[in-house]
């Protein structure tokens, strides 16, 4: 029986990717970096240590372990920064409508996000409330594709992988669901989720009874 929901953030609940796109566009210009939107995609559901070695192999720049964290903190204080500018106007359509039937139904929630930020994003959101437990990238040391973040999630919920659904946008978090035996909801083009049980083009198609009628068998 499904009894759990699991959420990624960025892209799923609300979309903080063009703060994170113009966050990694302003370090790299700083840097003389080569940063575009192509490379920003393979940034897609990975932690901000992982992808400042995705710019810095792109650009062939090799820097000491205490540059790159330092690097990685100055593109997290400039994201931070602008963090300030959400409200709970951010929603992406159709995100906060299911969290609030999935309260309505008594289902458990739980957030399972890279990000390390993810706590002051939901209180931007006033989202706090939704979630039962919050997994982010301070709870485990595995990113994704790496399970650990969801197994984080459901160990904290009390509930077996398989009594949990993982809503996800970014093709390795869904290697993480399946991995860790995770019921999996894709939401974004088939490239990069159609490997996912089911696919939503976006979450405003995601709704409670779409969600409901492709797993009737495990309600």
């Amino acid at each position: 029986m499904i009894k759990g929901f699991i959420f990624d953030l960025d892209g799923v609940i609300t979309d903080t990717a063009e703060l994170h796109y113009e966050a990694w566009k302003k370090l790299s210009d700083e840097m003389g970096w080569h940063f575009d939107r192509e490379l920003n995609e393979k940034l897609r559901g990975i932690s901000r240590m992982d992808s400042i070695k995705v710019i810095m192999d792109h650009n062939h720049v090799s820097l000491t372990d205490d540059a790159v964290v330092a690097l990685a903190t100055k593109k997290n204080d400039i994201y931070v920064a602008s963090l300030d500018t959400m409200t709970p106007n951010d929603y992406l359509p159709g995100a906060k409508e299911l969290l609030t039937h999935l309260r309505q139904e008594g289902f458990l929630v739980a957030l399972g996000s890279a990000s390390k930020n993810a706590s002051k994003v939901l209180q931007q959101l006033n989202a706090t409330h939704f979630f039962d437990v919050i997994g982010d990238g301070n709870s485990v040391a595995k990113s994704k594709p790496a399970p650990d973040i969801f197994l984080y999630a459901s160990e904290k919920l009390k509930l077996q992988p398989s009594n949990c659904v993982v809503f996800e946008d970014a093709e390795k978090g869904i290697d993480a669901a399946i991995a860790g035996g995770f019921h999996s909801v894709g939401i974004g083009p088939a490239e990069r989720v159609g490997h996912a049980e089911v696919r939503f083009d976006s979450m405003k198609e995601a709704t409670f009874f779409e969600v409901k009628s492709f797993f009737s068998e495990f309600f």
